[in-house]
């Protein structure tokens, strides 16, 4: 049993034992960036790309979907990076959040993009390693987000190192294309520590699955490796595998590429480093020690089936069936549906309830994002229930979602708004007037015993993945959105009876209607 098993209990009961370190509070002044800054290096402007009407997100999440037999080139990849970790605009709603008296200043103005991030850090380092069959010279580069430019480390054809790096059975197309996703865990931990990587391996699904629906309503396929030799690949980024981890490579299908032997594997490093902005840099044992954990089977691909044993529990049976009409139509482009995208912070109105129609929709769209795919499988390892507080024609109570009749199964009658609320440990939301909170639970241990510590990460990418389908499906369909992780997952196990399940309570999800005419201000740059 190794340390990841350690940290997940930790995770599941933080809300009535306080992580170490229980009493740290962040020094806001002397936060880092966010994102990586490299001094020097040349950088070249990505296209504006555009983004057809027809593919919808009923495209993307639906079980049919477009044929995957597409092809990226630079125009995809652009409209890709721009509409998932790319600045689209700049925001200020009045709103519950905590950071609202700090956002009308310029240097901490909030800037929305497609994907959902915790505390909105936005950790994940997108690098793209080219090969020759791309329309620029191959190297490495990194995607600057605030410029939507790449940022060129190295020139030359290094892609084989990573095709090396995946190893054999590796997922996706044979290419010389690549994205590898890192995270440099002080630009989350500076304000989370410990809880550092619980939330950034949630930050990495989310990006995933975004990635996932924007290429899959265009017909174009994103399967995410995430078992390889990381350490090879620290290298070839010239990163501290101890400052930064590699979460996932996904290997793209290039427009004009010939399988060949491709470039050299022999090892080459970046050289150009990223300047670190924060003068007093601080390390966490528990998030150091996840970081070993998660790397030292990395290249140990799990073998087909091997999650098995962790799926998800079906339906009970037994339980009292609550049907549900069909799922309102997600007939919104990917695009839109992600750029109008946002969190609800406090401004869900009970007075307006969702309808029926509506939960259907987010409920099917959440387990679609389910399956990360890639070398992950096709096991659903998700089970999703739903705490029903204002949804017409519907009793309030607990329901567990049947995903193969696109049911409810009830679990508990009765009104869970003050439960829901007085395990919440924020003050931004008032879960009592959302009209559901979904949430998602995994078989965490199942998951860790079936494939290695590793297997943290995959647990958290897919309940990222799941948040992220939950965001765009709600904005499709008209409704509020909220994520949240700041609550007693025990109460939520007690509640739902799972003590024998080894269900973990991951995350919530509260969708709604919102107060009419809000105050709000938005400014589109993209």
């Amino acid at each position: 049993m190794g340390y990841a098993h350690e940290y997940a209990a930790a995770i599941m009961h933080r809300g009535r034992v306080p992580m170490d370190p229980a009493d740290f509070v962040p020094d806001w002044q002397d936060g880092p960036r966010k994102a990586k800054f490299y001094p020097g290096a040349d950088s070249f402007p990505l296209p504006d790309a555009p983004y057809p009407a027809d593919a919808t997100l009923d495209r993307a999440l639906g079980p049919e979907g477009a044929p995957a037999d597409g092809e990226f080139d630079l125009l995809a990849l652009s409209g890709m990076l721009r509409d998932s970790y790319g600045l689209t605009g700049r925001r200020l709603g009045v709103q519950a959040n905590t950071d609202l008296s700090a956002l009308p200043f310029y240097p901490l103005a909030n800037w929305s993009r497609g994907s959902a991030s915790g505390g909105g850090l936005y950790p994940v380092g997108v690098h793209w390693i080219s090969g020759p069959s791309a329309s620029v010279p191959p190297g490495a580069h990194y995607y600057s987000t605030r410029h939507h430019t790449m940022q060129r480390l190295l020139t030359g054809d290094v892609s084989g190192q990573v095709r090396a790096a995946l190893g054999e059975g590796a997922p996706g197309p044979v290419t010389d294309q690549y994205l590898v996703l890192s995270v440099k865990y002080w630009q989350n931990s500076f304000k989370y520590n410990s809880f550092s990587f619980h939330a950034v391996s949630m930050d990495l699904g989310a990006c995933v699955q975004t990635w996932r629906m924007w290429a899959a309503a265009r017909g174009l396929a994103v399967e995410p490796a995430l078992w390889f030799d990381e350490e090879r690949l620290a290298a070839l980024l010239g990163v501290d595998p101890k400052e930064e981890g590699i979460f996932a490579v996904v290997p793209l299908k290039w427009a004009g590429h010939t399988p060949g032997p491709g470039g050299p594997a022999a090892p080459v490093t970046v050289r150009r480093k990223d300047i670190e902005r924060s003068r007093t840099v601080l390390t966490f044992d528990a998030l150091s020690r996840m970081q070993a954990a998660t790397s030292a089977e990395a290249t140990a691909r799990p073998a087909p089936g091997a999650l098995v044993p962790a799926a998800a529990h079906p339906a009970d049976p037994a339980a009292p069936e609550v049907g549900l009409p069909p799922a309102r139509p997600l007939e919104t482009d990917v695009r839109t549906a992600l750029r109008q995208r946002r969190s609800s912070f406090g401004r869900f109105d009970a007075q307006r309830p969702v309808t029926r129609p509506q939960l259907a929709a987010c409920l099917a769209a959440a387990v679609a994002g389910s399956r990360l795919g890639g070398d992950t499988g096709e096991v659903r390892l998700v089970r999703l229930y739903a705490f029903v507080s204002h949804v017409e024609g519907l009793v309030p109570g607990s329901y567990a979602y049947d995903p193969e009749r696109r049911s409810l199964r009830r679990v508990r009658e009765g009104r869970p708004g003050e439960f829901l609320q007085k395990n919440y440990f924020l003050a931004n939301y008032n879960l009592e007037q959302a009209g559901a909170v979904l949430v998602p639970t995994v078989r965490t241990t199942a998951v860790l015993d079936a494939v290695g510590d590793r297997g943290y990460r995959l647990v958290n990418a897919t309940v990222g993945a799941v948040a992220q389908s939950l965001y765009t499906a709600a904005s499709a369909v008209d409704l509020g959105c909220g994520v949240a992780l700041g609550f007693d997952n025990i109460s939520y196990i007690e509640e739902l009876g799972l003590e024998g399940t080894g269900e973990a309570p991951l995350l919530i999800m509260m969708i709604g209607n919102e107060r009419p005419a809000p105050a709000d201000f938005r400014y589109e740059i993209a």
